[in-house]
């Protein structure tokens, strides 16, 4: 398909997932390594009451409790008035 094709569609709100070949797609940032970390117990029970209180995973809010204070940090912000935009 010609581009001018594919943004035409894309403007016209069609589903253009078929047209793609996403067997090789990466995200840009977002490789994953696997790490292992030792937690002390209480801080395990912690991380479960939040993430059951939630409805996630404990790897879940690891992940977004690390990524806010890592963007606080990295942008001079105080924690708790670091604003992390989710993708």
């Amino acid at each position: 398909m010609k581009a001018k094709d594919f943004e035409k569609k894309f403007e016209e709100d069609v589903d253009l997932t078929t047209s793609l070949d996403v067997s090789k797609a990466r995200r840009v940032l977002q490789e994953q390594r696997r790490v292992n970390v030792d937690f002390p117990t209480w801080m395990i029970d912690s991380l479960d009451r939040e993430a059951s209180k939630l409805g996630v995973t404990r790897q879940s809010v690891i992940k977004v409790w690390l990524a806010e204070r890592l963007e606080a940090t990295a942008s001079n912000v105080p924690l708790g008035r670091a604003r992390v935009v989710r993708r």
